[in-house]
């Protein structure tokens, strides 16, 4: 049977994108948990938090649901399990969830970090992330509780439910279209709309400050930097690059979800070929290649990130050429 092109691409796609996902997430909390990367408990403890939901992202919702479940019998016969399809659509609404909100929470950091003196050294410290962070987890937790009721089985045979399929009243009732608009909304438009503000807010922010440290500069005759703005600088250029990322990545899922929303659309006519169909699939694909692209940020933005990351390769290789000589 021959395959429409969107399904061949995402053959070769989730794969690569595991392959490379699993592995740079992992380095990352390595790297930062370390502390070598002169970033503050605080931000580091963010970032950990954005590494570890994405690493969740890459092994439940790309390995298992995207590739073990398509292409692998005995992962496909155990989510057949209407319990354990459901189990695990649970937990896949939970990992994007953090994931998505935990970036949030790094946004407003530094936002509170360059433009909230007062309050940062009340805000930015581990004592406050920590527990920020464990609240965040539990509101995704709470707030994916209806997509257990959101699905029920195809058939039952000798007692055992099979399959996973939505539930056609759970979508169709008040209850259902608010939720479904609520989850619509609270991913991703709140998270892109935020990050937006708080980013419009910096930028304010720190022009005016710029304007004058500059003028200060100016009447030095020392010529020398200024360590403070170049600091500022760094952060600026970290806080862009993950916020900027995430929101290119995540908008086409985001208008795709709103579409779908507006439009009730159940099923896709024409199928595989159909264009809400490729729509949707690329804005998944973008969706999740947001869960692997931080690690090259990081690389691309932090030095001693970068010195950190080659370090850990190296040893590894180091040690096969000590074994093979």
């Amino acid at each position: 049977m021959n395959q429409s092109t969107i399904v061949q691409i995402k053959n070769i796609y989730y794969p690569i994108l595991a392959a490379f996902g699993v592995p740079a997430n992992i380095l990352t909390i390595v790297i930062l948990s370390k502390g070598n990367c002169c970033l503050s408990k605080c931000i580091s403890v963010y970032m950990v938090a954005m590494a570890t939901a994405d690493l969740l992202v890459m092994i439940v919702n790309v390995i298992v649901n995207r590739i073990f479940s398509h292409h692998f019998q005995f992962i496909h016969s155990l989510l057949s399990y209407t319990a354990i399809c459901k189990l695990f659509n649970y937990i896949s609404c939970i990992n994007l969830s953090i994931s998505v909100w935990f970036t949030i929470l790094f946004t407003f950091d530094r936002y509170v970090a360059l433009c909230c003196q007062k309050l940062k050294s009340r805000y930015c410290r581990v004592t406050t992330a920590a527990p920020i962070i464990t609240t965040v987890t539990g509101l995704a937790c709470f707030a994916s509780i209806p997509f257990w009721f959101a699905y029920e089985s195809e058939q039952v045979i000798n007692d055992v439910h099979w399959g996973c399929r939505t539930r056609l009243y759970f979508f169709t009732s008040p209850a259902g279209i608010a939720f479904s608009w609520f989850h619509s909304i609270l991913i991703p438009w709140l998270p892109v709309a935020l990050i937006f503000l708080f980013n419009c807010l910096t930028v304010r922010r720190i022009v005016v400050a710029s304007r004058a440290r500059r003028a200060f500069q100016a009447h030095r005759s020392d010529g020398q930097s200024d360590p403070e703005m170049e600091s500022r600088r760094k952060s600026i250029i970290l806080l862009f690059s993950v916020s900027g990322s995430f929101t290119l990545l995540w908008l086409t899922a985001a208008v795709s979800f709103l579409s779908t929303r507006i439009t009730n659309i159940a099923h896709y006519r024409g199928g595989d070929a159909a264009p809400a169909y490729i729509a949707t699939e690329t804005g998944y694909m973008l969706m999740y290649l947001s869960s692997c692209t931080n690690t090259c940020i990081y690389a691309a933005t932090q030095t001693k990130f970068r010195e950190e990351l080659k370090q850990l390769v190296q040893r590894p290789c180091m040690f096969i050429l000590t074994l093979v000589k």
